[in-house]
C-alpha cells in the first residue's frame, strides 16, 4: 500500500491511520532527511524482528536507530552524558545525522539483550517526525539501500514499493528520497567523532 505525504503538511487524518497501524504491529518504510527507511513502533518486538529478518540481521545484532520526535525523548533511551554533548545534539538536530549514545537499561528491555549502543536520530522531515510525535515514542529504523550500490529503487517512492511492497504493510510516497546516508557521530566516550561522512556538515 502506497500512501501519499506531503513534508510541509502532512495530513493529520493519514498519520493518525499509520499511528493506529504502528500500535497494532505494523512495519513501514518512510521519508527521512536522507534515504528512505524502514521500521517499527520500538516497543513491538514482532515487528523489530520483522524489520530484521527484512535486513537480514539478527534483532540483537542489528545496528538499529531511534527516530525520536525532539531531544526531551533521549534521556528515556540514553546514559547521562556531557553537556558538550546536549549543545552539538541541540545545534545539528533536526538534521540529517545519527548520534551513536550508550544505552540505558530501557533500551535491553526492549530488544531482550545487552544492547549498549544506540543510534540517535531527529531527521530534518515533518512526516516522520509527525508520526513518532503522534505515536509517543519513538520509531525504529534502518535504511532502505542495496548491499553494493545506490540504487533508483532506494529514492523512488514507487520503485521502493515495487520491491519492498510485499514485505511491509505501507509504503509513505514523500517525494524522491536522497541517495546519501547521514552523517554517523560516535559520542559514546563523551567526545564526538565523525566515523561515517555522509549527508550533512556537523556543527561543533
Amino acid at each position: 500500500m502506497l500512501v501519499r505525504l506531503y513534508d510541509d503538511n502532512p495530513n493529520q487524518k493519514e498519520v493518525d491511520r499509520i499511528v493506529e497501524l504502528l500500535r497494532d504491529g505494523a512495519v513501514i518504510i518512510f521519508p527521512t532527511d536522507t534515504i528512505y527507511g524502514i521500521g517499527c513502533d520500538i516497543t513491538k518486538s514482532k515487528a523489530v524482528e520483522r524489520v530484521a529478518r527484512i535486513k537480514g540481521v539478527r534483532p540483537e545484532k542489528a545496528d538499529f536507530s531511534f527516530i525520536l520526535y525532539d531531544l526531551s525523548q533521549i534521556s528515556d533511551y540514553c546514559r547521562p552524558f556531557p553537556n558538550s554533548i546536549f549543545k552539538l545534539l541541540k545545534k545539528n538536530l533536526p538534521g540529517p545525522f545519527t548520534f551513536l549514545m550508550q544505552a540505558n537499561s530501557n533500551v535491553p528491555k526492549l530488544f531482550k539483550n545487552s544492547k549498549k549502543n544506540i543510534g540517535i536520530r531527529i531527521p530534518e522531515n515533518n512526516i516522520i517526525r509527525a508520526i513518532v510525535k503522534e505515536l509517543g515514542n519513538p520509531v525504529l529504523s534502518t535504511s532502505v539501500h542495496h548491499e553494493d550500490i545506490v540504487l533508483e529503487y532506494i529514492t523512488d517512492p514507487e520503485l521502493i514499493e515495487e520491491n519492498y511492497g510485499h514485505l511491509v504493510d505501507l509504503v509513505i510516497d514523500g517525494g524522491y528520497g536522497d541517495n546519501h546516508p547521514s552523517t554517523i557521530v560516535d559520542c559514546t566516550s563523551g567526545e564526538a567523532e565523525i566515523i561515517r561522512q555522509g549527508k550533512g556538515i556537523l556543527l561543533d
